[in-house]
């Protein structure tokens, strides 16, 4: 059967893979409203499209953090992807490379940043969460700068995690074959069987709950993106802020960009879609630093709405585990060249050469109906 779009690989994704494994990947929090929701959420953003525009050439280059890419579609980080197939990360590092895109490497990735490293030349970003023994925390970013990674991903909405019943049922643990690579040689204890998830009590075990914006000069941990800015020159990028309070606190923090993120709706149900929170956050950064969006982007004409919406970019992340256990490296390389044709096809459609040429114009929300006819 020929592929057509990026969601046809959920469904052989969910026929080929152990179901503990397929429901980790797939699965929300609660009773994931918010799941369905970043999906639906697209489906309510209609196009304004301006006509007998020369869309001969389409320029969908841009350039993030200083690094020049082809798209604005880049790779969100995703955990543990040696369960969805060998090749595991190794296999999106290169097809992220081939793609000409940015490629965010999760710290609990099944393989190590020196590994993804050793897959030849592209722009890597690390995603970190902050562990209590903030040692720990100093060796991984160490080692991502060592092995050339160019950001930091700081995940901020994890202080606890999301109460996923699918890893419940299914006593999620990590397969025997498997190690988080990057905590190799640190003693962080190993992802066991439990009565409920394994990867919760592990949580429950590691993150610090007490992240803060705030440094506590009285502990030794030093809380927060300060604390983080001292121990690295690499740009932070924090990510999982949904409301423009937080967008406003990490701006006065000097994150170098934010990505507006619900955690794939796998930590607290009925938080907005973030195609919905996108323009909330894009408006209290005030061109200060660039907000880039990750959740829900099955197709092209998603991407363009949150770009309309002022976002610089999107990140994707199921699309890219459930091509990877059909495919391998191969179907991660086809899902980001569908999504890039399909954006290409958008912008030609609405009548933008360049992304530069989309504009909150060419859309129409629906908390903004009496914009139809605004001036242009």
């Amino acid at each position: 059967m020929e592929i057509t779009n990026v969601m046809e690989y959920e469904a052989l994704a969910k026929e080929k893979l152990p179901k503990m494994i397929y429901d980790y990947y797939a699965s929300g929090a609660e009773d994931q409203w918010t799941l369905k929701e970043n999906r639906n959420a697209f489906s309510r953003i209609l196009f304004r499209p301006r006509i007998l525009v020369d869309v001969s050439k389409i320029d969908m280059t841009t350039t993030v953090l200083g690094f020049k890419i082809s798209m604005p579609i880049m790779v969100a980080p995703t955990a543990m992807q040696k369960m969805a197939h060998p090749d595991g990360e190794y296999a999106t590092a290169r097809a992220s490379t081939a793609a000409g895109t940015i490629m965010t490497l999760s710290s609990w990735g099944t393989s190590s940043v020196e590994e993804v490293a050793s897959t030849g030349p592209g722009v890597r970003f690390f995603q970190l969460y902050v562990y209590k023994d903030r040692n720990v925390v100093t060796q991984m970013v160490k080692r991502a700068e060592n092995a050339g990674f160019k950001a930091i991903v700081l995940t901020v909405d994890t202080p606890r995690l999301g109460r996923r019943e699918s890893d419940i049922k299914n006593r999620f643990v990590l397969p025997p074959n498997l190690t988080l690579k990057n905590f190799d040689g640190l003693n962080l204890g190993k992802l066991d069987k439990t009565d409920d998830s394994g990867l919760a009590s592990y949580v429950a075990g590691q993150v610090d709950r007490s992240l803060s914006w705030k440094v506590s000069y009285k502990s030794i941990n030093w809380k927060d993106v300060k604390w983080l800015k001292t121990i690295t020159p690499l740009p932070i990028l924090v990510k999982g802020v949904l409301t423009a309070e937080d967008a406003r606190i990490a701006v006065q923090h000097g994150v170098a960009g934010i990505i507006v993120s619900n955690h794939g709706a796998r930590q607290l149900d009925y938080v907005p879609a973030t195609i919905m929170a996108l323009e909330e956050v894009v408006q209290a950064a005030q061109n200060r630093v660039p907000v880039f969006l990750d959740g829900g982007v099955r197709r092209g004409t998603d991407v363009f709405k949150a770009l309309a919406l002022g976002a610089s970019g999107v990140f994707i992340g199921r699309p890219v585990v459930f091509s990877l256990a059909v495919d391998g490296e191969a179907g991660v390389r086809k899902t980001l060249q569908m999504l890039h044709d399909e954006l290409e096809l958008t912008m030609a459609l609405s009548g933008c050469r360049s992304l530069a040429e989309i504009t909150r114009n060419h859309i129409m929300a629906p908390w903004d109906l009496p914009r139809v006819g605004s001036k242009l």
